[in-house]
């Protein structure tokens, strides 16, 4: 463990990679690498509970790592790499499973949401989600995970896995993680209405080219009350401010903010200077996506670095494990 910690975070392989997923995690996954030892995960094992078909899979775990790459990800610092391709966390899920109460698992809101989404598909990797999430942390002896406030009772869950384990067989072996404060903001997607997502389509590729974000940037749903120019709008209440908060300049927001309200500014104008600011924004991103792209093996070079280095990890900790518990 490094004085400075460790942090652990991964998320589900969708591919190439949107607004909501950079504004929500990437962003502070590249931060975080100042600060911490970083260990990133593509959690393809955890995409089974809920996909019916895995043709994409593999693909898509590529096309995410790409992304945290070209975003800034530092893989000579930190560890990115494939969930399935260290399969010490199916052991280590086994064996936490069997201090974890069914009931615990249940009982989680986020299980209740899931079987809500897919009635036809409650399975038992679903139910056991939060354990696997405990194996992934604690397995790499992360001490540190950046969770949004939805994902606070998976965290706190985990807390009580590793104490129960460390109870049971009389261990400290496995390191009770920490939660790091972060706000993950939740990025409404172009209907105005539900958060960015690709099985809605209402979302903006970072990987898109100026004119795919221009003509998503125009679809985008403004002040459901503003039915005129020369209506007057209420910029608190428009999903296009809300990202002009975030990609235009403070002078720019003001200034927008200010017309909006006395219809000095109509919806497609203020749309027009968000297009203008986020291609601005993203063009060192695709540039650097598209040097990545003309090398493909360098992605596939990096992700078998970070499962080797993964691995050692892994393996040391799996020994400790077998030796606390008893297994030989």
């Amino acid at each position: 463990m490094t004085p400075k910690g460790r942090v652990f975070s991964g998320a589900r392989p969708t591919g190439r990679q949107h607004l909501g997923n950079y504004l929500g995690a990437i962003q502070n996954y590249v931060a975080l690498q100042d600060e911490y030892e970083c260990i990133y995960c593509i959690v393809d094992l955890h995409a089974l509970t809920t996909l019916e078909s895995t043709e994409d899979l593999r693909q898509n775990s590529v096309e995410m790592a790409l992304d945290w790459l070209a975003a800034g990800i530092r893989p000579e610092e930190t560890i990115m790499f494939i969930q399935s391709q260290v399969p010490e966390v199916t052991e280590l899920h086994t064996i936490l499973s069997m201090v974890t109460p069914l009931g615990k698992l249940t009982d989680l809101p986020t299980f209740k949401e899931k079987v809500r989404q897919q009635p036809h598909n409650v399975n038992y990797g679903l139910v056991g989600y939060p354990v696997l999430m405990t194996a992934d942390i604690v397995l790499y002896k992360a001490n540190l995970v950046p969770v949004g406030v939805d994902q606070a009772p998976h965290l706190e869950f985990a807390r009580e896995v590793v104490r129960s384990f460390n109870y049971r067989f009389k261990t400290n072996v496995l390191i009770e993680p920490e939660m790091i404060s972060t706000e993950y903001p939740k990025v409404i997607g172009i209907d105005g209405v539900q958060k960015m997502s690709k099985s809605l389509n209402n979302h903006i590729e970072l990987a898109a080219t100026p004119a795919e974000t221009r003509q998503k940037v125009m679809q985008m749903v403004t002040d459901p009350q503003r039915k005129r120019r020369s209506d007057p709008g209420r910029p608190e209440v428009c999903n296009v401010f809300s990202f002009h908060k975030v990609f235009s300049t403070p002078q720019q927001v003001q200034e927008i903010d200010r017309e909006c309200r006395i219809a000095g500014i109509g919806c497609v104008d203020c749309k027009k200077i968000l297009v203008e600011n986020l291609n601005r924004h993203l063009e060192p991103f695709r540039h650097r996506r598209a040097e990545l792209s003309r090398d493909p093996q360098f992605v596939l070079d990096v992700l078998q670095n970070g499962k080797e280095r993964a691995a050692l990890i892994a393996r040391q900790t799996m020994a400790e494990v077998r030796d606390a518990v008893g297994l030989p």
